[in-house]
């Protein structure tokens, strides 16, 4: 039987998350937009960058500060299938995030960046 994926893990500034299930990663690159003119459709490209999506949960001893700035960093998307994206232009983005109580302290983070380099183990 073939294994798929399963298990996402998140390396943010060469600290591995713990992360909960449901992570979600985009890759980025190009994409092709549809354009309209007459009775056709013609395709434009554009490039949309990649982005990850993760909750993790706040930690006894963990500092906000070393989850959440707005400065750059290299962010690691690991696979349990044996990808790994790198990604070295990464940031934080969107809202500051809650902190969510009586559920582990649940913190939804997204990080944005240019397209990652691929490795395959």
């Amino acid at each position: 039987m073939t294994q798929v994926l399963g298990i996402v893990d998140i390396v943010w500034r060469g600290r591995t998350l713990s992360v909960e299930k449901g992570a979600s990663y985009r890759p980025g690159g190009m994409k092709n937009n549809p354009v309209t003119f007459g009775r056709k459709v013609g395709r434009a490209e554009e490039f949309q960058g990649a982005e990850a999506k993760a909750v993790i949960n706040l930690e006894r001893g963990q500092r906000w500060g070393n989850t959440w700035d707005t400065g750059e960093g290299e962010l690691q998307v690991v696979c349990d299938t044996g990808q790994t994206f790198v990604h070295y232009d990464a940031f934080l983005s969107g809202d500051v995030p809650t902190i969510t109580g009586g559920e582990g302290g649940k913190i939804e983070l997204t990080w944005s960046a240019s397209a990652g380099e691929e490795i395959v183990a």
